[in-house]
């Protein structure tokens, strides 16, 4: 009887490989003959699962992002009486990548969206992330934002496209050494401290 095979488990292996070897050489250095070795699986239960490389590393790129995106509403409804500002400021250090554990998975996000610069199939999820992001920031901006006394009101949807770019931004400052991850971490605080005075 021929053995069953998990192909979402699968799938979930080789995208977990994929990110490994972008990790070490970059995505040119990924290649569906490296993938099957590291993974320890045939070349033909990579194609199999994926037609493509391009079709693999658009998986890979969303099992990032889902690893991500967990980890921000983990954040989210860790402590339900946190305020807006607050769970605003847990949801954009996730974001930025910045503790030492998420290194890797730093480097990996940046290399994809470097790819995703030339490729438009890498580039539609990466645009579909970030709007779900942004609709998640602009909804916490605007919420902390009425909370705060401020002499002028803030354009949330704005505020949210911003503390993205800011959070994307600070992601590479760290990896290329040119800040700390302290020091990142105090320009969040004080860009998001500045949103509500």
């Amino acid at each position: 009887m021929p053995r069953q095979v998990d192909h979402a488990s699968r799938r979930r292996l080789i995208a977990e490989t994929v990110c490994r070897l972008a990790d070490e050489h970059g995505l040119e250095g990924v290649t569906l003959r490296d993938v099957a070795a590291r993974a320890e699986v045939s070349m033909g239960a990579v194609q199999r699962c994926f037609r493509t490389k391009e079709e693999m590393l658009v998986f890979a790129l969303g099992h990032v992002g889902e690893r991500i995106g967990e980890r921000v509403r983990a954040r989210l409804v860790r402590s339900p009486a946190q305020s807006a500002g607050t769970a605003l400021g847990h949801a954009a250090t996730e974001i930025a990548l910045l503790r030492e554990e998420h290194r890797a998975e730093a480097r990996v996000w940046l290399a994809f969206l470097a790819q995703a610069a030339v490729s438009p199939a890498l580039a539609e999820p990466l645009r579909a992330n970030y709007a779900a992001l942004q609709e998640t920031f602009t909804r916490l901006v605007a919420e902390a934002g009425a909370d705060a006394a401020r002499a002028a009101p803030l354009d949330p949807r704005r505020e949210a496209r911003a503390l993205l770019a800011l959070a994307d931004g600070l992601t590479t400052h760290v990896l290329i050494g040119h800040l700390t991850p302290r020091q990142a971490q105090d320009v969040l605080h004080a860009h998001l401290s500045g949103l509500w005075e």
